[in-house]
């Protein structure tokens, strides 16, 4: 049987910064939705690829192929990873605001001027904003906003279906809620952008660390993330269907080969970015060889390194159920959030629905300032936590301007779970 104990204990060891920052206070870091800590396999292949293989692309030598390999290593490890057709379907980028720029970009010299883009209420504004440019600049006709319901945070998939229609030309929505932690139905919203021939891109800048993804089961045309919400180095990546990332037309200079990736990349690539991501997924193949026979009845038929990143990622997600669960209800002598006084949680409370939520937690204090409590909770109790908008569109149907977030992903613990809880209690009490 698997000892949970002494298998955090393996995993926090895999993130030198875990239980410290790097002047040496001991702290619990509670912010991994706005960059998660490093993983210490994907900063050591960083730092081999960026010292050894500098060279760029192109040159008969050996630094030179090197450095060409770990971009092939990388796209493949990533691919792996989404269960993506090739490594030709990996693109790589500066961020995912950038490549959703770029992306609805190539997507506007399909348009007419009468199309409409489907959104949902609970996006960050990177999968907002650049639908509303085409709008703006008349590339579209409107941008519609699929509403969620405030009270449990899940998104409205029948009034989502209503606003599709013949006329829309993209669907795009958010894997996991990045400010209040919602799970998105992702597969059954790439079905309805299907059905009448929409591009469905997804969001997965929060989903990546959470849940495992197979883009062919989930039938998207797009999806991008972040490599450093992904125990990785600043850098994002976008998946694209083979068919989807071959017939767009981004923007490229002249001599760039007309094929992908290559001409959704401007510029020289990063092997060091990939070669970091080739690490992340060597950690994660780790963990699935160890945490593989506890979760062997959710994999399905996967086989190699996918089945042991699926089984990590599957792991991860339940055990991050009790995270949630724990934030919820409370830990030891620590009350949850829903019973501690003055606090009101934004999203799913609901303990017996932690599955439909990431431990991803937006919450105030009635009477303090978020920034204020944020900064009692470093200050006082040694907790790092965020108080911001998080650039959600969220906050319109909570009529709040921005609220404290506490992320957690699966290199947490129960312990420091019951360390904010106390911390948070505390400061209620001097509301």
């Amino acid at each position: 049987m698997l000892d949970i104990d002494t298998l955090l204990s393996a995993i926090r060891a895999e993130f030198p910064r875990i239980g410290s920052d790097a002047s040496g206070r001991p702290r619990v870091f509670f912010d991994s939705a706005a960059g998660s800590l490093v993983s210490r396999r994907a900063a050591v292949a960083e730092a081999a690829c960026r010292i050894d293989f500098s060279a760029n692309l192109g040159l008969p030598a050996w630094e030179s192929g090197r450095a060409g390999e770990a971009i092939v290593q990388g796209r493949a490890a990533i691919r792996d990873f989404l269960n993506a057709q090739s490594g030709d379907s990996i693109v790589s980028g500066e961020s995912a605001t950038d490549m959703l720029f770029h992306l609805s970009y190539a997507i506007s010299k399909q348009t007419k001027g009468d199309e409409n883009v489907v959104v949902t209420g609970y996006d960050h504004y990177a999968n907002i904003s650049p639908w509303a440019e085409l709008q703006t600049r008349g590339a579209i006709k409107e941008v519609r906003f699929a509403r969620f319901r405030p009270d449990d945070g899940q998104l409205d998939l029948e009034h989502l279906a209503g606003l599709v229609d013949g006329k829309t030309k993209v669907v795009a929505l958010a894997g996991i809620s990045n400010a209040i932690g919602s799970k998105s139905p992702v597969g059954e919203v790439c079905k309805i952008a299907s059905e009448v021939g929409a591009y469905s891109v997804v969001d997965a800048v929060h989903m990546v660390p959470h849940i495992p993804i197979d883009v062919q089961q989930l039938g998207c045309d797009f999806m991008v993330f972040s490599a450093y919400k992904l125990f990785s180095s600043r850098g994002s990546f976008m998946y694209g269907r083979n068919e989807a990332l071959s017939n767009l037309s981004p923007y490229k200079d002249k001599p760039t080969p007309n094929v992908p990736p290559a001409k959704w990349e401007g510029g020289a690539r990063d092997p060091a970015l990939f070669a970091s991501m080739t690490g992340v997924m060597d950690y994660l193949e780790w963990l699935g060889g160890i945490v593989e026979d506890t979760v062997s009845g959710e994999l399905g038929t996967y086989e190699g390194r996918v089945r042991k990143l699926k089984a990590a990622l599957k792991w991860a997600d339940n055990y991050e159920t009790t995270l949630s669960r724990a934030m919820l209800e409370g830990v030891g002598d620590a009350p949850g959030l829903n019973d501690i006084s003055k606090v009101i949680v934004y999203g799913s409370r609901d303990p017996s629905k932690v599955s439909d939520r990431a431990p991803t937690f937006a919450f105030n204090v009635k009477g303090i300032a978020p920034a204020k409590v944020a900064s009692k909770l470093w200050e006082e109790h040694a907790v790092v936590v965020r108080a911001q908008s998080f650039y959600s569109k969220a906050w319109d149907s909570y009529e709040e301007q921005e609220a404290v977030r506490a992320s957690l992903v699966h290199y947490n613990t129960a312990t420091e779970v019951q360390q904010l809880l106390r911390g948070l209690a505390a400061i209620s009490k001097s509301a």
